[in-house]
């Protein structure tokens, strides 16, 4: 993926063109594209500066969070349910997730789903319950 162009670069474009540039020009003089430059421009004007977006972060963990009370609800009628049993109601209430993403909700959360054995686990000589 492409990194954002320097602010400084965004900067002295807008003035090039302020200064009487058109775009195409401008964009030619600093080796940028010309539709970013119009859209710097624009931006400018708006905003009072090109600033560029903010870059990276979860944009596709919404959809899952939206049904956090649902999964955290199913979870507590029935401990043992497995994510396919999960995912398969989330698409009966109309949500297409897949696996990983349901492993990475519980991840996320915390809420872990390790079977325990119905025994205590013996540890050298002593039991630990």
């Amino acid at each position: 993926m492409a990194r954002s162009l320097s602010q400084d670069l965004r900067d002295r474009v807008v003035s090039a063109i302020d200064g009487g540039l058109s775009c195409r020009a401008a964009a030619g003089r600093f080796g940028v594209s010309v539709s970013s430059a119009i859209r710097w421009r624009q931006l400018a004007r708006e905003h009072g500066q090109a600033v560029a977006k903010p870059r990276g972060g979860d944009r596709h963990s919404a959809r899952i969070e939206a049904q956090g009370a649902f999964i955290r609800e199913l979870v507590t009628e029935q401990a043992d349910m497995t994510l396919v049993e999960i995912q398969a109601r989330l698409i009966e209430r109309g949500t297409s997730v897949g696996i990983g993403t349901l492993h990475r909700f519980f991840a996320r959360h915390g809420i872990t789903r390790k079977k325990r054995m119905a025994r205590p686990v013996c540890k050298g000589d002593f039991e630990v319950f």
